[in-house]
């Protein structure tokens, strides 16, 4: 068969994206934090966009704006004329009343910037840095320590070996194990362990318990201790109960993670895209839009995009790209605020015996239910419930949390959220001393008319991230 070249045309139908809706889609998932940082990025970028501000509206300013004298006539500054405005002219101008502008008054020191007086929280390195130089060692201790200590991790835990640590620094390992002995002596109590256990030993030795039962049990019975089988660590012991329960509450008083108090992680905190308040008149969907700057088309661009003998053919093309850009991205706000309104106002009507009576009437709901009464497809209504989060008078609730499957019951179909929330509170009413098994559970939601087997009890509290009957129990 010979190979030949040539040219075909055909006609095929395909779905392509235009760069309007890709902006648009991406908009639509963005959360609320998400979204302003990038609308504030966009007013940097972007000339034709700038952020339109609501004055006041009070009798003095309105009395102060008719007492302004008004222009002989109506006509506007040339064009010509503002675009050469200089610096000068202003001040000239506006001290030719004879106020004092104050900008260049001799005598006024600039104070110092705010950030100067910020400290620095310390973190756990520099902490430990600094009790290394108070402390009397040998030079050679010392640079092995500073090792040691650039080795210990968020939780204060050190995370290298001793071989590691003397290929490092050049140094033996006597040196070494010094150096982590020194290391382990500072405050906070229990830093530089490598394990659990010698983290909870290295506290248990500042509090003077070597030798005593609490050091037995974190060397031979962490795994007894962790299920909570303190009979076995009572006959294993040959000591009564109370001496072991003693001895439990003080290790659970011990800190497993020493550098917790160092941790320099910050609460993120949920701003909420969607406020729901009840009324007299009914329920109100309010779309939240504190910290979102509200844009808006800068006229003197778009007055200069109109002097076209004054740009060169690069400056048009430019300005006109932009203005494409800035009414697009404008378009597509607009989009997404309808379009989480109208899913918000359908959770509303689907949920409403939620928002009326609370968890437990929470019906289920999946993403196609809601995109068939809006009239949108199911990937839209995903894209607007991801990441996103919706405020009421129970509560602060992801979008996601309204969707749920369907458990079959005496009464019909309720939801797995209502199930779990059920499942919660019966857990936390429960007898401490005798706490409830997943059947004792199972059997109390059929007295509410929920008949779930018993496995599936153990699945929903193992999401909860709820221990089961054995570690639930406490001894008083």
């Amino acid at each position: 068969m010979a190979l030949e070249s040539r040219l075909d045309l055909r006609l095929a139908q395909k779905l392509i994206l235009t760069p309007q809706l890709q902006q648009a889609i991406k908009l639509l998932q963005m959360p609320q934090l998400e979204l302003a940082q990038t609308l504030n990025n966009e007013l940097v970028e972007n000339p034709f966009l700038e952020e339109a501000f609501e004055e006041p509206e009070t009798e003095e300013y309105a009395a102060e704006e008719t007492a302004l004298p008004t222009p002989a006539d109506d006509t506007e500054m040339p064009f010509d004329n503002l675009i050469n405005f200089g610096v000068d002219e202003y001040f000239d101008e506006r001290s030719s009343d004879g106020r004092d502008l104050g900008y260049f008054s001799p005598g006024i020191e600039e104070q110092p910037s705010y950030e100067l007086f910020c400290s620095k929280k310390p973190d756990l390195y520099d902490h430990l840095l600094w009790q290394l130089r108070l402390c009397s060692a040998d030079d050679e201790v010392r640079r092995a320590a500073e090792a040691v200590i650039g080795n210990i991790d968020e939780d204060g835990y050190l995370r290298a070996t001793e071989e590691e640590l003397s290929s490092a620094v050049s140094a033996d390992i006597d040196i070494i194990r010094s150096a982590m002995a020194l290391v382990q002596s500072f405050d906070p109590s229990g830093v530089g362990a490598r394990d659990l256990k010698e983290c909870l030993l290295l506290q248990l030795n500042a509090l003077n318990l070597r030798g005593t039962l609490v050091e037995k049990i974190i060397n031979n019975n962490m795994e007894d201790l962790q299920k909570k089988k303190y009979s076995n660590i009572a006959k294993q012991y040959n000591s009564p109960m109370d001496d072991i329960i003693a001895a439990v509450k003080i290790i659970e008083g011990l800190e497993p993670r020493p550098a917790t108090s160092f941790s320099s992680t910050e609460t993120n905190y949920i701003a909420p895209d969607v406020f729901i308040n009840k009324t007299d008149e009914g329920y109100q969907i309010i779309l939240n839009d504190d910290g979102m700057p509200r844009l808006r088309l800068n006229n003197s661009y778009r007055k200069l995009l109109l002097k076209k003998e004054m740009l060169t053919k690069e400056e048009k093309e430019f300005l006109k790209d932009k203005l494409r850009l800035a009414t697009e991205l404008i378009k597509s706000l607009d989009q997404r605020n309808k379009t989480i309104y109208k899913v918000s106002d359908s959770i509303l009507k689907f949920q409403r015996d939620f928002f009326d009576r609370g968890v437990q009437h929470l019906r289920p709901l999946n993403l196609r239910d809601v995109a068939s009464d809006i009239n949108m497809h199911e990937s839209t209504v995903s894209r607007v419930t991801s990441n996103k989060f919706l405020a009421c008078n129970h509560g602060v609730f992801s979008f996601r949390f309204f969707f749920s499957s369907a458990i079959q019951s005496e009464t019909g179909e309720v939801s797995s959220a209502s199930v779990k929330d059920s499942i919660k509170k019966i857990i936390a009413e429960e007898d401490t001393q005798k706490p409830l098994s997943d059947q004792m559970i199972a059997d109390r939601l059929k007295m509410q008319d929920i008949n779930i087997a018993r496995r599936t009890v153990a699945k929903y509290r193992e999401e909860l991230k709820i221990p089961p009957q054995s570690q639930r129990k406490r001894y008083e």
